[in-house]
C-alpha cells in the first residue's frame, strides 16, 4: 500500500505549516492533534476529539511506558463521519458524549503500529484504555470493561480494511506516533448483540432512542437468550422506521401480538441472522453478489460490495435493504443496521 500523504492539500505541506507555527522550530514535528487541526479532511475528527475530550491526550506523548511515548490512530475522514450523518460539530450532539469518547479511544492503539504490521487476520490490540464502551444508566447496568481489538482484512483486490473500514493510507508521521486514515468510523459496543441493541433503545449511544421495535420484537419472541449466546452472529438490524414501513405501527402492536402473530414474527427475525461460517462478518468479509441462507433457513441475496457497503434482499421484499450503520462490532458478532425488514 502506498504511503498516504496527500489528503486534499497534502498532509506533508500542512505538517510543515504546523511546524513553522510552533515557535519557528523546524525540528518540531506536529502532534497527532496538530495534524487533525491543520488538515481540512480531518475537521470532523477534530470536532469529535474536542467534544470527546481526547484532543489533549493525542496532542501529547503517550504516558504508557510500554508505548515509547507513541500512539497509532486509525483516523476517520470527514466523509467517514458523514456516513453517520455527522457533518458538523453540532451534529456530534446526536451522540452521547461518553459513547463518543469511548468510540474515539477505540480508534487509538497504544504504541507504534506501522502499516507493515497491518497483516490480514491480525487483531491489533491494545487500545488506549480498557474501557466500558457502553456506560451504565439508571435502568441498565454497565457492560464489563473490555480490551478493544480490531480485525485486519484484505479483499481479493488487495484493498486493506480494519474491521469494515477501508485503510486509505498508512504511516503518516506525527511527533507522538502514526496516523492511518480510514473511510468509516469504527464502531464497537463492548456488549453482545442484545446488549448493544438495548444500548441504542435506551439512548446510550444516540441521544434519540433507536431499535426500539427490534428490542421489543426480540423480547416478545423470547430470542434474547439465543442472541446473547456465544454465536457468532451476523445480524441485520432493521431501524424503527423499517418496522413501521413493514406494517408494524408501534411497539405496543408488537407487545400485544397473539401466539400466531408471535410465531410469524419469530420467523421474520430469524431471517435477519447469519450464523456458522457466516457469523461475525464485517462488510468486506461478506460474500457479496451471492445468495446465503439465514438462521431461519430463508434465502438472502447479498448485493455487490460498493463503497464499503452492500444491499440485502429477502424473498418477501421487492426493494433491497440498504445498510444505514454497517459494521458495529459486538462481543458475539457484528451488527449491520438496515432500512428495511427482511420479510421471508
Amino acid at each position: 500500500m502506498k504511503k498516504y500523504f496527500p489528503i486534499k492539500a497534502g498532509l506533508l505541506a500542512l505538517g510543515l505549516l504546523a511546524v513553522n507555527s510552533c515557535a519557528k522550530n523546524k525540528e518540531v514535528e506536529p502532534s497527532i492533534t496538530n495534524i487533525a487541526v491543520t488538515n481540512p479532511d480531518f475537521q470532523e475528527l477534530e470536532d469529535a476529539a474536542i467534544r470527546g475530550n481526547v484532543a489533549v491526550l493525542l496532542g501529547n506523548k503517550n504516558t504508557d511506558p510500554a508505548s515509547g511515548g507513541n500512539f497509532t490512530v486509525f483516523a476517520p475522514t470527514n466523509a467517514a463521519f458523514s456516513r453517520l450523518g455527522l457533518n458538523t460539530a453540532q451534529d456530534l450532539g446526536a451522540l452521547q458524549q461518553s459513547f463518543l469518547q469511548n468510540t474515539l479511544y477505540y480508534h487509538v492503539f497504544s504504541g507504534l503500529l506501522p502499516g507493515s504490521a497491518l497483516t490480514p487476520g491480525s487483531s491489533p490490540s491494545p487500545g488506549v484504555f480498557t474501557t466500558k464502551l457502553i456506560p451504565a444508566t439508571a435502568t441498565t447496568p454497565a457492560i464489563q470493561p473490555v480490551t478493544p481489538t480490531r480485525r485486519i482484512i484484505r479483499r481479493a483486490d488487495g484493498t486493506l480494511y480494519v474491521n469494515g473500514s477501508k485503510i486509505l493510507g498508512t504511516d503518516v508521521k506525527a511527533a507522538n506516533g502514526l496516523i492511518h486514515p480510514i473511510d468509516k468510523v469504527l464502531l464497537a459496543t463492548g456488549g453482545n448483540v442484545v446488549q448493544s441493541a438495548i444500548a441504542l433503545q435506551t439512548a446510550q449511544v444516540f441521544v434519540k432512542p433507536e431499535l426500539t421495535f427490534l428490542v421489543a420484537a426480540v423480547v416478545k419472541c423470547n430470542l434474547a437468550g439465543l442472541l446473547s449466546a456465544a454465536g457468532p452472529y451476523t445480524v441485520f438490524a432493521p431501524t424503527d422506521q423499517a418496522f413501521i414501513d413493514a406494517g408494524i405501527p408501534s411497539v405496543d402492536a408488537i407487545n400485544n401480538m397473539n401466539a400466531t402473530q408471535v410465531a410469524a414474527l419469530t420467523g421474520i427475525l430469524a431471517n435477519h441472522v447469519l450464523a456458522g461460517s457466516l457469523g461475525d462478518k464485517f462488510t468486506p468479509e461478506l460474500p457479496d453478489g451471492t445468495s446465503v441462507t439465514s438462521f431461519g433457513t430463508g434465502s438472502l441475496q447479498l448485493g455487490t460490495f460498493t463503497n464499503g457497503v452492500l444491499t440485502v434482499k429477502s424473498r418477501g421484499i421487492t426493494t433491497p435493504a440498504n445498510m444505514v450503520i454497517p459494521d458495529v462490532q459486538c462481543t458475539n458478532g457484528v451488527v449491520h443496521v438496515i432500512d428495511r425488514v427482511l420479510l421471508p
